[in-house]
């Protein structure tokens, strides 16, 4: 089954936490602190795979999950960093945050690896925290948390030359001529159900992809027929070559047609409206009013548009339009890279207002929330002296007390960071 749309959660691993330790040794007298920093949590990294052709992976597994990092341990040893994960796309799938709609990243160089949810650093043991007059801290630095967000991945297939046009008009027929690819073909509407891609070989090492895409009617961007399912697939192309049935044979008007499938492209995206196009009149073997073709010509050419006039099923035609298709390309530049409209990296962990925490009052109490102000709450030892210090030099320092003030918090209150809850003094 053909999947090119999907949405997932993936959460980085957790930094692991700083230990608390001290040295113990025989004949080593005031050994000092030796608590080991926690390993960082692992990434989650996203990596095309070539071989990949649907995001059917994706429809059974919605959640990935990084290792978190291990703990410090005494003797300043460091705790293991968090093993990344790696998930494997087809070339040509962009991300988008599933909340804001945003660009995240374009995923169509297979020798880039990119990193969308980066693990939390681990937490300082308490040897960082030694001075000349705090020699036996007994407090550590819990790690941070990783980033983690739902994202949705939509495959846009990398082809040089789109194939429109309406169903059953040969496009398939034209494809399977000119390529390697085998799509279903039979005579009936809508045989195509999912693209289909094929390199077209003109020899003397001329080559490019051709994409067979799944027929559009009239109304398609109502939802008709199969909808604009299937035109994310010519977002990148470079050329579209419209087929265009001029038989006559099912009683349609070609001109009507070439109007219409315009409209619904412009419909779906005004840039498809301008990408340039090259005419294929097919079934030209089997015509069954010449007058009405000869105005079809005639229309196409007041419009200043070359028409090829082709039979897929002979292969009368074919060859030369083939070779026009790739002269024109040669003139345009390479297939679109999508640029990203977010940056991950500077907007996680530099949230609520570049502060790292936010205050709301709630229920007669303040509650303190957000990256920072949890990591360091965390690291609290309420037994021990020197660590509620570090605690509130730091709330000090960030500017959490001055906030508190301004809100009109009152000695007494209670002041939530997470799980944690104090009374405020000052």
């Amino acid at each position: 089954m053909f999947i090119d749309k999907a949405k997932i959660f993936i959460k980085a691993g957790k930094g692991g936490n700083g230990a608390i330790s001290f040295h113990r040794e025989k004949y080593v007298a005031a050994g000092g602190p030796d608590g080991g920093d926690g390993g960082k949590g692992g990434n989650v990294i996203f990596k095309v795979e070539l071989g990949m052709t649907t995001l059917m992976d994706f429809r059974y597994k919605r959640k990935y999950v990084a290792q978190n990092g291990m703990d410090g341990s005494g003797k300043r040893q460091k705790g293991k960093k968090g093993e990344d994960i790696i998930i494997k796309v087809p070339q040509g799938t962009i991300v988008r945050d599933a909340e804001s709609n945003r660009l995240i990243a374009d995923l169509s160089d297979p020798d880039k690896e990119v990193v969308l949810a980066r693990g939390g650093n681990g937490g300082w043991g308490n040897a960082h925290f030694a001075t000349a007059i705090r020699q036996t801290p007994n407090f550590a630095k819990n790690g941070q948390t990783g980033d983690e967000r739902e994202i949705v991945l939509e495959l846009k297939l990398l082809a040089d030359v789109g194939l429109v046009g309406f169903p059953n008009v040969g496009k398939s027929t034209l494809l399977s001529m000119t390529t390697k690819a085998d799509p279903k073909i039979a005579n009936y509407h809508f045989t195509t159900l999912e693209p289909n891609l094929g390199v077209v070989d003109l020899g003397d090492h001329r080559s490019f992809v051709l994409a067979d895409i799944p027929g559009i009617i009239e109304g398609a961007s109502e939802g008709v027929g199969l909808g604009h399912a299937f035109l994310r697939h010519i977002e990148r192309t470079r050329i579209l070559i419209h087929v265009v049935d001029v038989s006559g044979i099912e009683g349609r008007n070609p001109i009507e047609d070439f109007d219409i499938i315009n409209s619904e492209l412009s419909k779906y995206d005004l840039e498809l409206e301008s990408r340039p196009q090259i005419v294929a009149a097919n079934k030209t073997d089997i015509i069954q009013d010449m007058d009405e073709y000869n105005a079809f010509l005639e229309e196409m050419k007041n419009r200043g548009i070359e028409v090829f006039e082709i039979s897929a099923a002979t292969n009368k035609g074919v060859a030369e339009l083939m070779n026009k298709t790739y002269e024109e390309l040669s003139k345009l530049p390479p297939i679109a890279i999508f640029e990203p409209e977010m940056d991950i990296n500077e907007e996680e962990y530099i949230t609520d207002d570049e502060k790292g925490y936010e205050i709301k009052r709630e229920n007669e109490k303040y509650v303190i929330s957000g990256s920072w102000i949890e990591a360091v709450g965390g690291s609290v030892n309420f037994s021990d002296q020197e660590s509620l210090q570090y605690f509130q030099r730091a709330l000090l320092k960030r500017g959490v007390i001055e906030d508190l003030i301004n809100m009109g918090i009152k000695e007494g209150e209670i002041v939530q960071i997470g799980d944690l809850e104090f009374e405020f003094v000052f």
